[in-house]
């Protein structure tokens, strides 16, 4: 069988829509400028039929539409995909959706990815710095060869951006903190203690992470 055109799939995308699918993800704070509504088990099985296809995820970003771009994270190969596009990609992130299926599905396997959380979760507009945290999370559960010193690296960044009153990035520094406390027993003993500061510090946002975080971490389950 031939390889499918950029075309060909966003045919496919744009058949397999629905309003009633956008009107949901904008219930949810989803509003890109494009979008199709296509569901997320379709999405997953175009993506295994494309299978890791850079060029093809690079395209696919460049069309602008939402279900392209949450298409192309799936796709896009880790090992293959440059830097330089990663920043044009993140740069581009207009809603917490396509951030968090980057940082979950792509950027968390990239070479280059802890460099590009630490940068990320310093950074002044709001879908970069949440793509900073999301990206810690998605290490924090994925990332089996990270070592404790560098997530207690992250709950600095987390100290530090927790007075952030915007939503997306408060939820991802929670998002964060919590994933934080369950890799493992000293982690978890370290990321209440930072939940506890939060929790007790004057910024409204620092208090909701830190006592959301806080609820969580000390649940039996964890």
């Amino acid at each position: 069988m031939a390889p499918e055109s950029v075309s060909r799939i966003l045919d496919r995308l744009r058949a397999a829509g629905s309003p009633a699918n956008v009107a949901g993800m904008a219930r949810y704070g989803i509003r890109p400028s494009q979008a199709y509504g296509v569901a997320a088990p379709v999405l997953r099985s175009i993506a295994q039929e494309l299978r890791r296809n850079q060029p093809m995820a690079s395209a696919l970003w460049a069309t602008g539409i939402h279900d392209a771009r949450a298409l192309a994270t799936l796709v896009a190969d880790p090992k293959v995909i440059s830097e330089a596009e990663i920043e044009e990609w993140v740069r581009q992130f207009d809603c917490w959706a396509i951030c968090d299926s980057a940082c979950l599905h792509l950027l968390w396997k990239t070479p280059f990815a802890w460099r590009k959380a630490r940068e990320w979760a310093t950074r002044e507009p709001e879908y970069e710095r949440r793509a900073g945290f999301a990206l810690i999370a998605a290490l924090a559960v994925h990332d089996g060869k990270a070592t404790d010193r560098q997530f207690r690296a992250a709950l600095r960044l987390i100290r530090i951006a927790a007075g952030d009153e915007r939503n997306y990035v408060k939820k991802a520094v929670n998002w964060a903190l919590r994933q934080i406390g369950k890799r493992n027993a000293a982690l978890r003993e370290r990321a209440m203690k930072t939940a506890e500061e939060l929790a007790a510090a004057q910024s409204r946002s620092a208090r909701w992470i830190g006592a959301d975080a806080l609820r969580e971490l000390r649940g039996k389950r964890v």
